[in-house]
């Protein structure tokens, strides 16, 4: 989830490309063999995308799409196809201007919205993945800072 919504289109399908050739299987394979339900859901198309890299953005497309992520989530429907599809194909100028938007309509923060359950193991990726789609290195600053002091993984 980290190198997919992290690094650029470019670098991604790189990435997948020496995963083919080392492993002689594509990731989205192994992803999708090793992973199930509403986490296969979500992380086969992030790792599957091809993202605009560029700064144009369609704010009628920003506020329909922070409308549709609040209905979503107010709904507790987080593995719903159309937030996974907006996650996963937008590109991050555009996800910024949507986010920028949920927060401006509707008051606060997707990430707010999104800290109902913290024991539900899906809802902590989707999280991590809108971080890290938004603000990587503040993402990252608290992944090491949480690991420093043992709270986190032992990455």
């Amino acid at each position: 989830m980290e190198i997919s919504c992290t690094r650029s289109s470019d670098d991604l399908f790189k990435a997948r490309q020496a995963y083919h050739v080392q492993y002689k299987k594509s990731l989205e394979e192994d992803v999708a063999y090793h992973t199930s339900g509403d986490f296969r859901k979500l992380l086969v198309p992030l790792i599957t995308a091809f993202r605009y890299e560029g700064d144009e953005v369609s704010m009628t497309l920003a506020r329909k799409e922070a409308n549709i992520l609040h209905e979503k989530i107010s709904d507790k429907a987080y593995n719903d196809e159309e937030i996974i599809q907006i996650i996963s194909t937008r590109s991050k100028a555009q996800l910024s201007a949507t986010f920028n938007h949920y927060n401006d309509h509707h008051g606060h923060e997707i990430i707010k919205d999104l800290e109902a359950d913290d024991d539900d193991e899906y809802l902590k990726l989707l999280r991590a993945a809108i971080e890290c789609l938004k603000t990587p290195e503040k993402y990252f600053e608290k992944v090491l800072r949480l690991a420093i002091t043992k709270l986190g993984t032992d990455e």
